[in-house]
């Protein structure tokens, strides 16, 4: 991309009476300074753009616009606000480098046609965000353990990072539960582990669906009891990244002390209606509360929840995702039940936090929703299950709007979670 600069100055001659030659100077002086000001004080600096052959990216091009901002008014860095830009350099890996990426997420194999989704990375308003470093992770994490704790979400996640890690050593599995949903990965050369630990609530519950999503009863969920699956390994983790949100919505029979206090979306139960954002506050307080009296030494990131981007219809109902590129700031709004899930994420960890700085604790919020909402072109779709259109077939009907292809837009949130670390 090259911009050009093309300055004309006109100056109109007057009839004047002779002058000093101090005078002469001092004028040519005076003039010579106001050329070189206009010439370089609004010079505009605009990186140049690698030539591709990729053609959604001329398009992209085009049609961004430059905007000149006074150094008075640069905003403070925030990480998780900002703008989603070209990067002509595309993702660290690709579906076929990678080993660990889940047939559900693997968009290109299962046929996804289109390709622009993975030429975009996240900007951040008022600071710059290097890209992610897989070498420099892995030596900031030798010796070190790492725990993401939640749904598919952490999941997906995980996944996306052993993916970039891949680049410098594969990693090995040394544990799966029984149903492959709780894992972990060791790096033997840098003794880092990397778990997932499923606890989709975070709480404890009991589950009745299949994989597609479908259930046979209602869950039921322990509004006091903590799941175990997390609580015992806690304590003797380095870093730690909780994330729930999206199982809430789920209906769902709502318990304390073995009694049922009500539920959320049980019509065929005579039970008081309590909501998903009573359950999601009272589960999310517990787990803050537990966070802050243990006895755990490390760093802890709480994510938050991660909107979807079905439109004209849900999971069951014929939503779909079918945006080829990112929306603009504005462009997507969330849905309400997307809002209740953050307001209850926000405010309850805006009070943990203040508890957890008075007690020394090591809380961190990894807010990606502001930047993930952003992305709705970065889902699997149709593109959950493998050729879904070919052979004359017409899918399945289920579209998925709510995790994210491998390569995709979750990749950046590495780009996001390294720079936390590096800044301690």
């Amino acid at each position: 991309m090259k911009m050009v600069a093309d300055w004309k100055y006109r100056w109109r001659s007057h009839q004047s009476k002779p002058r000093t030659f101090i005078l002469k100077l001092g004028l040519s002086v005076f003039m010579a300074a106001l050329v070189f000001r206009l010439l370089f004080s609004r010079s505009i600096h605009v990186p140049q753009v690698a030539q591709t052959g990729i053609i959604f990216l001329e398009n992209i091009v085009a049609t961004q616009s430059v905007d000149i901002i006074d150094e008075q008014d640069v905003e403070q860095c925030d990480l998780f606000r900002g703008n989603w830009i070209p990067n002509p350099s595309g993702p660290l890996y690709t579906n076929e480098s990678c080993p660990f990426i889940e047939s559900h997420q693997n968009c290109m194999k299962n046929g996804r046609p289109d390709t622009g989704y993975l030429y975009w990375r996240w900007s951040p308003r008022g600071c710059d965000l290097p890209r992610f470093n897989p070498k420099r992770f892995l030596e900031l994490m030798r010796n070190k353990t790492w725990a993401l704790i939640g749904d598919s979400i952490s999941r997906n996640h995980v996944q996306s990072i052993l993916c970039s890690l891949s680049k410098i050593e594969r990693a090995v599995e040394v544990y799966h539960d029984k149903d492959y949903k709780s894992r972990r990965w060791f790096f033997p050369s840098f003794n880092f582990s990397v778990s997932v630990i499923w606890s989709p609530f975070l709480a404890e519950a009991a589950i009745f669906e299949d994989i597609n999503g479908v259930s046979s009863s209602e869950i039921e969920l322990h509004l006091d009891r903590l799941d175990k699956n997390w609580t015992q390994q806690f304590d003797g983790l380095d870093y730690v990244m909780f994330s729930s949100g999206q199982w809430f919505v789920k209906t769902a029979v709502y318990l304390k002390n073995n009694t049922i206090l009500g539920c959320h979306y049980c019509p065929k139960r005579n039970l008081t209606e309590l909501g998903f954002g009573f359950a999601y506050q009272e589960i999310l307080r517990t787990v803050f509360n537990h966070i802050i009296s243990s006895k755990h030494k490390g760093t802890v990131f709480f994510r938050t929840s991660t909107p979807d981007h079905f439109e004209n219809g849900q999971w069951f109902t014929g939503g779909k995702c079918d945006r080829k590129e990112p929306a603009r700031d504005g462009g997507f709004e969330l849905s309400d039940v997307n809002r209740v899930l953050r307001e209850v994420e926000l405010q309850e960890f805006e009070k943990a936090s203040a508890q957890a700085a008075d007690k020394g604790v090591k809380l961190e919020l990894f807010d990606v929703n502001p930047l993930s909402l952003l992305r709705p072109d970065g889902h699997p779709g149709p593109y959950r299950f493998f050729q879904p259109f070919s052979d004359g077939k017409h899918g399945t009907g289920i579209n998925d709007c709510l995790h994210w292809c491998l390569p995709g837009p979750i990749d950046s949130w590495n780009d996001l979670l390294m720079e936390m670390v590096m800044r301690g």
